[in-house]
C-alpha cells in the first residue's frame, strides 16, 4: 500500500464556509445522500445538527453540492479536440446509447481508446470534462450515458440519481461493454482499449476487467469490487485508487486483494490518506487537489504504457 501527502484544498463554491471547518460527519452524510441511502429531506434534517455559528442548513447544502460551471477544465469547444456525441447499439443493455466521443484534433495515427464511466447519476458535465481531459492526454475517449434509455442525464444530479436507480446495474454494464466494442471497431483506435470509472463507474471498470479478456487496462476509482470467484477471469492490469476515509468501499479491498494475489494478477493499489470518496471530483468540497492530480497523472501514465501501439 502506497500513501500520499495530504493537501487541504479550499473549495471554491460561493460560500464563506471553509472545508477545514467542516466535520467529517458532514461529508459522511453527503456520501449517504449521494448514494441514495438517505433522501434530501433526511439529509437536510440531519445536517441541522451541524448548523451553528452563522452556518445555516441551506448554506451547508449549497457548499456541499457540485459546482459544474466553475470547475470545467476542458471546455466542450476546445479547439485542441474533436469532440461530439455519437450513438451506438447495446443489444444486451439499454438499446441505443448516447456517448461523448473525443480525440485530439491533430491525431495523425490511431490512438489508444478509453471508456470513461460516470458515477451514479449519468453523464453529467464533470464526467464529460474528464473524458475530454483523457482525450487531451492523447487518447480516443468515449463517455457513455447509461441514462440514454430514460432520456439521458436530466440536468441535475438529484434527478440523475433517481433515473439511474431505475436501471438494472448489469444491463448498464452491458452498455459500457458495448462502448468497448464501439472503440474496438473504430479506425481511430489502435486496438488497445482501457477503462476508467468513478464510484459506480469504478465497479463497472472492475467488472469490465472480469468480462473482457481483451481489455488492455482498468482504472477503478473508489469502486465496488467483483466477487472473489470472478477474479481469475481478469486479464487486464489494474490501477486501483481508494480514498482512506471511504470505509464503506474500502472494506471490500482485503478480499479483492487476496483474490488478485491468489490468481497472480497484475495490479497496483494507491490509498490516499485523509481523502473522501469522490476526491477526484473537483466540483464538490470532497475534492482533494493534491490527491486528484497525483491519481490522474498515475492514470494517464498507466494508460500511456498499456495502450501504446
Amino acid at each position: 500500500m502506497i500513501t500520499e501527502p495530504r493537501n487541504n484544498h479550499k473549495h471554491t463554491a460561493m460560500s464563506e464556509i471553509r472545508k477545514e471547518d467542516i466535520k467529517q460527519e458532514v461529508f459522511d452524510l453527503y456520501d449517504d445522500y449521494a448514494h441514495n441511502r438517505i433522501d434530501r429531506r433526511e439529509f437536510a434534517q440531519r445536517l441541522s445538527a451541524y448548523a451553528a455559528g452563522g452556518i445555516t442548513v441551506a448554506s451547508l447544502m449549497s457548499f456541499l453540492m457540485p459546482d459544474y460551471q466553475g470547475a470545467i477544465q476542458v471546455k466542450a469547444d476546445d479547439p485542441r479536440l474533436k469532440s461530439d456525441y455519437v450513438t451506438y447499439p447495446s443489444p444486451k443493455g439499454g438499446g441505443t446509447i448516447k456517448a461523448l466521443l473525443s480525440m485530439p484534433a491533430d491525431a495523425q495515427k490511431p490512438l489508444g481508446g478509453i471508456v470513461v464511466v460516470h458515477e451514479n447519476r449519468g453523464l453529467n458535465p464533470h464526467i464529460a470534462d474528464v473524458a475530454r481531459r483523457a482525450a487531451l492526454a492523447g487518447f480516443v475517449s468515449i463517455a457513455p450515458d447509461a441514462l440514454s434509455p430514460l432520456g439521458g442525464y436530466p440536468g441535475t444530479d438529484d434527478a440523475g440519481r433517481e433515473l439511474q436507480s431505475k436501471r438494472n446495474r448489469d444491463e448498464m454494464l452491458e452498455d459500457f461493454i458495448a462502448a468497448y466494442d464501439y472503440l474496438k471497431a473504430s479506425k481511430a483506435v489502435n486496438g488497445k482499449i482501457g477503462v476508467v470509472g468513478f464510484c459506480f463507474g469504478g465497479w463497472i471498470a472492475n467488472m469490465m476487467a472480469v468480462r473482457l479478456p481483451g481489455l488492455a487496462a482498468s482504472v477503478p476509482f473508489y469502486g465496488g469490487q467483483p466477487a472473489a470467484g470472478d477474479v481469475p477471469s481478469i486479464k487486464a492490469p489494474l490501477l486501483v485508487h481508494y480514498a482512506a476515509l471511504d470505509t464503506r468501499v474500502n472494506e471490500g479491498w482485503p478480499a479483492y486483494e487476496a483474490a488478485l494475489k491468489a490468481s497472480n494478477k497484475e495490479y497496483t493499489m494507491h490509498m490516499y490518506p485523509d481523502t473522501n470518496h469522490g476526491f477526484h471530483n473537483d466540483t464538490t468540497p470532497r475534492y482533494d487537489k493534491a490527491a486528484a492530480e497525483l491519481a490522474w497523472k498515475r492514470t494517464v501514465d498507466f494508460f500511456r504504457e498499456k495502450l501504446k501501439s
